[in-house]
């Protein structure tokens, strides 16, 4: 597996990461030692770059890959998020009782992150959404007293614009940011990925698969469960994914092409972005996941990416991301 490094940070990553959320948290539930067996046969295949969150489970996701990659202390890298306030013995969505990002409370799920991981100190620590109530120069001020104490090595952001991670990076420096980007979500490309560059800041898309839509194995006529993200998403009405078929069509046009599938070429077009860029799909399957990594050998040619920029830029995508 090619590794990459986020930004000027240092932080060697492999570089197609594996987004654990959904191993634990959403939709269909999992089955613990087969997903323990994915995650051993991830880092067997050379993935290095593990993402998860206290609230993924809640609490369950974390504990899940601090047993998982004990074994491989010190090989692989772990990111994990703070900023919710969580219900005592609620699970999932009805667990998430709005934003905390106190100092003091950031400390408290450093104690308890560490603790299920399984880990002495936490390789990168996003805050998980920006939290108006507290000013971001005091998040920045509460991860660099965790890293000056030995408890944390790298400071993140996920779905920050670019003023917030100026302000946090001129407390302590952020390594990562990691936000929403695919192909047919850029947003990020305006003022988020211009202020990465600038200050050498490493970025992770979540989603580089829009929620599945992009492997091509989703049409009008699939039905998502109640308990699915996608149930009630704008994205995923049956009209909107007949009409969003066309960048499905345009990535089954080039992987054809290229002896590849849909997906890959999606994950191949995020990594031909910027060196720095280490997407993380979500997998729980591991044909997928192999399917996944053969994104890495796949070397667009500029007139690829400029046939998906061209095309993308004269299909309108229809419903908003959430």
């Amino acid at each position: 597996m090619e590794k990459r490094i986020l930004g000027k940070s240092g932080l060697e990553v492999s570089a197609m990461g594996l987004g654990c959320m959904r191993m634990s948290f959403g939709d269909t539930p999992t089955e613990k030692q087969e997903m323990i067996s994915l995650l051993h046969k991830a880092v067997e295949r050379g993935i290095t770059f593990f993402d998860t969150a206290e609230v993924y489970g809640p609490y369950t996701n974390e504990e899940l890959l601090g047993e998982a990659l004990q074994p491989f202390k010190g090989k692989v890298v772990i990111a994990t998020k703070f900023g919710w306030n969580l219900l005592p013995g609620k699970m999932g969505r009805e667990a998430m009782n709005g934003l905390d990002s106190r100092p003091e409370h950031i400390k408290q799920v450093a104690e308890a992150s560490l603790k299920r991981l399984r880990v002495e100190v936490l390789d990168l620590f996003y805050q998980h959404r920006p939290d108006p109530n507290v000013p971001i120069e005091d998040v920045a001020g509460a991860v660099k007293d965790l890293i000056e104490a030995g408890k944390v090595k790298h400071f993140g952001l996920s779905e920050s614009g670019a003023d917030l991670i100026r302000r946090a990076h001129a407390v302590q420096p952020v390594t990562a940011i990691q936000s929403e980007y695919s192909i047919w979500f850029r947003e990020v490309e305006a003022e988020v990925l211009p202020t990465c560059e600038e200050l050498g800041i490493g970025f992770v898309p979540f989603s580089p698969l829009g929620r599945g839509f992009l492997t091509g194995k989703i049409d009008e006529t699939t039905v998502f469960d109640k308990s699915d993200i996608r149930y009630n998403n704008p994205r995923f009405t049956q009209d909107a994914i007949k009409a969003n078929q066309a960048v499905v069509d345009l990535l089954n046009k080039i992987a054809k092409r290229l002896a590849a599938t849909p997906a890959q070429i999606a994950l191949a077009w995020l990594l031909a972005q910027k060196p720095w860029i280490v997407p993380i799909p979500g997998s729980r399957k591991l044909e997928r996941l192999d399917e996944n990594n053969g994104a890495v050998t796949i070397k667009l040619a500029a007139e690829d990416i400029d046939e998906i920029d061209k095309s993308m830029a004269a299909i309108q995508v229809i419903g908003s991301r959430y």
